[in-house]
């Protein structure tokens, strides 16, 4: 069992190596600039807008599924960067630092809240799957051409996102949208 653990490990780590070879090779000063503009897109101050807009143009279902699933996210991709503490891959152009102080390559949390956002979308009636999907994948991309994460640690985002996503709407369909908007420290409707 640790032998086949360890052959997948490896394979996972040898396509990593490709990515970081590939992003390499690709990178551009016009590209570079147009990724660092679009990474910030996926960041927590990123997600505050994004859930606050959703709150101000009415969309309750968009609203309350991006707060359970973002809150989610925030607990598992903190815990597992903590966790795991893998190091950055070599040669990085932007490395971020959040205020914890918590700086490692695996998961990407930019990655978890962008599919996130259009795993959301997927179902939504105001939201734009396609645009949010192809944001996604450039937002995505951006974390592995700015050599802040590799392949898999974004891939691995990226299922989280979907699962939290698929978690927030398995919760709320249990406990409905109103359990969790009485959770609001205001009385607003939406």
């Amino acid at each position: 069992m640790y032998a086949l653990a360890g052959e997948v490990l490896n394979a996972v780590q040898w396509i990593d190596r490709l990515g970081v070879e590939f992003v390499s090779a690709i990178r551009t000063s016009l590209l570079t600039v147009m990724m660092t503009s679009m990474t910030g897109l996926g960041s927590v101050t990123a997600g505050v807008v994004f859930v606050g807009l959703f709150y101000l143009a009415g969309w309750r279902e968009e609203f309350v599924k991006s707060v359970v699933a973002l809150s989610l996210l925030g607990v598992v991709v903190w815990g597992l960067m903590s966790l795991v503490d893998r190091p950055f891959p070599p040669n990085p152009i932007c490395i971020t630092e959040s205020d914890t102080g918590v700086t490692s390559s695996f998961p990407s949390g930019h990655a978890a809240a962008v599919t996130a956002y259009a795993t959301i979308a997927r179902n939504s009636d105001e939201l734009p799957f396609a645009v949010a999907a192809g944001f996604a994948g450039l937002i995505s991309f951006s974390r592995i051409y700015l050599g802040t994460h590799y392949l898999s640690d974004t891939l691995f985002g990226m299922g989280l996102g979907v699962v939290a996503v698929l978690f927030a709407e398995w919760l709320l369909d249990r406990v409905g949208e109103e359990a969790v908007l009485d959770l609001r420290p205001c009385d607003t409707d939406i």
